[in-house]
């Protein structure tokens, strides 16, 4: 009966993830890509949260987040991705290595086939320190950073350092996002599709690679028979 349960057990936690990671993430995603795709200027509640945001602007915050939103993409995610890939194939950690590689590349290319797609142009509501010369939705910085927050916890499930990373992470994930909004660069909900649209990912990402798994299961091959 114990054999039994257990892939049971597995099942139930194979569709739960799905269901709230990656189905929920894509249902919130697709309400909101198609609400751009008709209403380009985005939603009633945007402006005035970005205001909001700019009304806090000074000196040096201004100075603060054109430094600290660069480590949504080159100075943070990409170093930590690199150190994160060369201690997993010191580990010879090569699952694990993969999920890695694919999730972190393909979200480029995600990110980048979605803005072609629907072109939305960027906030205009006041001259931007720091323009941006492509399109807002979604968010690049916002799924760089979601992307690899989400990788590092997948990898670090079940260890004690996987609450540290949560926490830490999610920080850095808000920190980034708020450097997009008041830099005027995005929409709020070129992050919340940013984000929504890498955490899926992230997660069916690992569902199919299975990570944490090692290519060959010696459990397995223990307790085959022997029919020799």
């Amino acid at each position: 009966m114990a054999a039994l349960k257990e892939p049971i057990g597995r099942s139930r936690h194979y569709w739960l993830t799905l269901l709230v990671g990656v189905w929920f993430p894509l249902l919130v995603f697709s309400v909101l890509a198609v609400t751009v795709g008709w209403y380009g200027d985005g939603f009633l509640w945007e402006t005035p949260i970005l205001q909001a945001v700019h009304a806090t602007v000074q000196p040096e915050l201004d100075e603060f987040a054109r430094t600290l939103t660069k480590f949504g993409v080159f100075w943070g995610v990409f170093p930590v991705a690199t150190i994160t890939g060369l201690v997993l194939l010191y580990q010879q950690r090569w699952r694990s290595l993969l999920y890695l590689a694919i999730t972190l590349f393909s979200n480029i290319v995600i990110n980048r086939t979605a803005k072609l797609f629907f072109h939305r142009v960027r906030p205009h509501l006041w001259e931007v320190p720091l323009p941006e010369p492509d399109y807002s939705f979604p968010s690049g910085h916002a799924m760089s950073s979601m992307t690899l927050v989400a990788v590092v916890v997948v990898l670090t499930w079940g260890t004690r350092w996987c609450g540290w990373v949560l926490v830490s992470g999610s920080i850095f994930v808000v920190a980034i996002a708020w450097t997009r909004l008041y830099l005027g660069v995005h929409y709020p909900s070129d992050i919340l599709a940013g984000w929504m649209l890498s955490l899926a990912w992230a997660i069916a990402a690992s569902l199919l690679v299975q990570p944490n798994q090692p290519f060959v299961d010696r459990s397995v091959e223990s307790n085959s028979p022997d029919f020799s």
